[in-house]
């Protein structure tokens, strides 16, 4: 996700609830108490919980010089980068070489660009304004801003019950929608969209914020690219969901629940790609069909076509790496 500071200098007391509000990460103040006042989130301010000159630093660039000097504050912490012509920043330049610039803007619409440039835009921006509601554009467009995860149909190759087993419910703080998911899978390189609890059965009643997700040793992709164990996942952590069209939202996790079930294993292939998933096996779990569609563990057949994601195989501590693993 990328980040959403707000300049608060000098304070404006309904610009700061109006951030706070909108799910802005930080605020830049002079006086960090003031915002304590009204809510918890991350301040930078000399006596803030990230230190200007310290943590994060400010440069404008006005030639090569001072491009330079933000790409070397980039390797101590993160940097807002201004000019006073918004339109020259060789953002390009800057985004290309560090993962930590943060694009000062005034509006919406510099936020889209300064989000979208190099299509990874930049870490996030810093919004300066007057307008409230500003603040609350800039919000949306920060919300709307992901990458779409590139979903292929996988032909099911094999369904067979493994037995008795642990499996995880993620119940997300969000009422998911009919057609997404969460993308899991038993190795790294390749996932099965997973359905949420959102249809109506006749013998339990809906849980449109969970995704009955699969064993506690399957994979989860993240947000940021990363993997996670579904046991490894937390409260307050960020998951991704995706849409069957392949556009991403985030969702936070409010409670796992994990408990022993029986467990049934499903086997798929997209080309020479192979992908495998255990879940729990009952009629509410459900993966996506290629037409968005759910399709429930206790109708799946041979042949159909469900919907999953393709990845680098490989991962440490979540992270994908560069070297022979063998995963099967």
């Amino acid at each position: 996700m990328k980040l959403f500071w707000v300049d608060l200098r000098p304070w404006r007391k309904n610009l700061a609830t109006t951030a706070i509000e909108s799910g802005a990460d930080a605020l830049l103040v002079d006086d960090a108490e003031r915002v304590r006042e009204l809510g918890r989130v991350t301040t930078i301010a000399p006596d803030g919980d990230l230190v200007p000159g310290k943590d994060v630093f400010e440069v404008e660039i006005v030639d090569k010089e001072s491009e330079e000097e933000a790409l070397r504050l980039s390797r101590q912490g993160q940097v807002i980068v201004r000019t006073q012509d918004w339109t020259v920043i060789p953002l390009e330049n800057l985004v290309a070489q560090s993962e930590r610039i943060i694009a000062a803007v005034s509006n919406a619409e510099e936020a889209k660009v300064a989000l979208t440039v190099l299509e990874r835009g930049a870490a996030g921006i810093m919004l300066s304004t007057d307008d409230p509601a500003e603040i609350r554009r800039v919000a949306e467009v920060i919300a709307g801003t992901t990458v779409p995860v590139p979903l292929v149909p996988f032909e099911v190759t094999r369904i067979t019950p493994v037995g008795m087993g642990d499996r995880v419910c993620v119940d997300t703080c969000s009422i998911l929608a009919n057609g997404e998911g969460m993308l899991v899978g038993n190795t790294s390189s390749a996932f099965l969209l997973v359905h949420p609890e959102t249809l109506e059965n006749p013998y339990v009643a809906p849980r449109p914020f969970r995704v009955n997700a699969g064993a506690v040793h399957a994979y989860t992709l993240l947000p940021d690219g990363k993997t996670a164990y579904l046991s490894d996942l937390s409260v307050g952590d960020r998951v991704l969901i995706v849409e069957h069209s392949g556009e991403t939202h985030e969702v936070v996790v409010g409670r796992l629940k994990i408990e022993r079930r029986p467990l049934l294993l499903v086997e798929a292939r997209s080309g020479e790609a192979k992908a495998s998933l255990v879940l729990q096996n009952a009629e509410t779990i459900r993966l996506v069909g290629e037409d968005g569609a759910a399709v429930s563990v206790a109708a799946l057949a041979v042949g159909d076509r469900v919907l999953g994601s393709l990845a680098e195989g490989g991962r440490h501590f979540g992270v994908a790496v560069r070297e022979t693993i063998l995963e099967k």
